[in-house]
């Protein structure tokens, strides 16, 4: 249950006063301490050992259809171990750090990269971004008991797949933004709505909570077409939503959605007469450049995740100068942070006892709000409660985030979304 109220009642609102972010980045290095023979194995998962190095993985996408939110997570991942590391690193000793591409659903990418990671003894893999990837190989990384934790998967599917009490994410499950997202297609005056969604795990659960919301909120789905994001032609697809003529349009899909929208635009569906809205997997900064000027001029886009304070941006150049987006760094920083911290508290690096110290270190302690300041309560006695630049984080018993902000966007005449949000949604999620 999603206790956030839509748009009209009391829904809380952030003033959005800086810029979204994005995720992917690249390094390495070396840490941690004896594992400790106390610490409970997290459910049925295998009693591993940790080797006194803290060892992380990224799964990250560096090729495919979310390619463009590879930097901005790697980047989080990479300014979070530099962080760490700076600090004295993980029980004593630096972490080490491996990358790997997660590619997409239409290659085997991601099961040769973990592999790759497995082998080389990770104790937590960060990634992937895609939630039908990370499905895809969620049971080989939790059977070999290692921390499955992703900074961007957002299927409702992960609050309850089998994964042996390993898996966690500082994004929050799609009912969330699919309930933001309806509640804003309502209050922008659309009572007959189209949805388009890729057929996989997040497009199609997504499309589910937007008509939920959008029929809970006096609106009609006159037409939803769920298609096969590989299709080389969309001309059949958008037909149908024409034959119907909705006065909004939702697009839920990947880097296939510029297609979908030369569609739009050649059958007589622009943008400047029906509004079209996206989400987190096709709100970019890259996708749609080449388009002719204005065609996505006043499109709104949802991505999770709180308003970055610039000085959180600064630091991300720092490890990539070429950053350009931030969707999901913040994500993913706090991501690699909550496993060096949960680490400490178990002083362990094996995956199974990093597991059952992630909750703790999340919520009910004294607040703080860097490795640095978090570790040293930690080696004081001091129970601690990290506040992370994602939110507050506090997993709950299913590994997702308790508490969520989802920011929403605005496409300017030059087909790029302005990275200051027109505002921030936070709501309480229930597991």
């Amino acid at each position: 249950m999603i206790r956030i109220a839509p748009v009209g009642r009391a829904l809380a609102v952030v003033a959005a006063t800086s810029l979204a972010l994005t995720a992917c980045g690249g390094g390495g290095g070396d840490t941690a301490t004896q594992a400790s023979q106390s610490a409970a194995p997290a459910s049925s998962a295998p009693a591993a050992k940790g080797d006194g190095t803290l060892t992380l993985g990224t799964l990250l996408p560096q090729t495919g259809s979310l390619a463009f939110l590879g930097p901005p997570e790697f980047a989080g991942v990479d300014l979070a171990l530099k962080e760490i590391n700076e600090a004295g690193g993980v029980l004593g000793k630096p972490v080490a750090k491996f990358d790997t591409d997660s590619g997409d659903t239409t290659t085997n990418i991601a099961s040769q990269s973990v592999d790759k990671l497995l082998a080389q003894k990770a104790d937590a893999i960060i990634g992937a971004a895609s939630s039908s990837v990370s499905e895809s190989v969620i049971d080989k990384i939790t059977g070999a008991g290692v921390v499955h934790f992703s900074p961007a998967n957002t299927s409702d599917k992960f609050t309850t797949i089998e994964d042996k009490g390993l898996y966690f994410r500082t994004s929050p499950p799609d009912k969330l933004q699919g309930r933001v997202l309806g509640d804003l297609i309502i209050a922008d005056g659309n009572d007959t709505v189209g949805i388009m969604a890729m057929q996989d795990s997040y497009g199609t659960g997504l499309a589910d909570q937007v008509q939920k919301t959008v029929t809970d909120g006096g609106g009609e789905v006159v037409e939803r077409v769920d298609y096969d994001p590989k299709a080389a032609d969309f001309s059949a697809d958008v037909a149908k939503l024409k034959a119907k003529n909705p006065k909004g349009i939702v697009l839920i899909g990947f880097e296939e959605t510029a297609k979908v929208v030369q569609e739009l635009v050649k059958q007589g569906m622009p943008a400047d007469k029906h509004k079209w809205y996206m989400v987190d997997g096709n709100t970019s900064n890259t996708n749609y450049v080449k388009m002719p000027k204005g065609t996505l001029t006043g499109v709104k886009g949802t991505i999770p995740g709180a308003a970055a304070p610039e000085e959180f941006q600064k630091k991300l150049t720092t490890v990539d100068p070429d950053l350009e987006d931030f969707s999901y760094a913040p994500e993913s920083y706090d991501a690699a942070n909550l496993i060096a911290l949960a680490a400490e508290a178990a002083k362990s690096d094996a995956g199974v006892d990093i597991a059952t110290k992630l909750e703790e270190v999340s919520k009910g302690g004294t607040k703080c709000k860097s490795f640095k300041e978090c570790v040293d309560l930690l080696k004081a006695g001091t129970d601690i409660d990290y506040d992370g630049v994602s939110g507050p984080v506090e997993f709950d018993a299913a590994g997702d985030p308790a508490v969520a902000t989802i920011g929403i966007y605005q496409y300017g005449d030059d087909n790029k979304y302005a990275t200051k949000a027109l505002e921030y949604r936070t709501g309480n999620i229930a597991g």
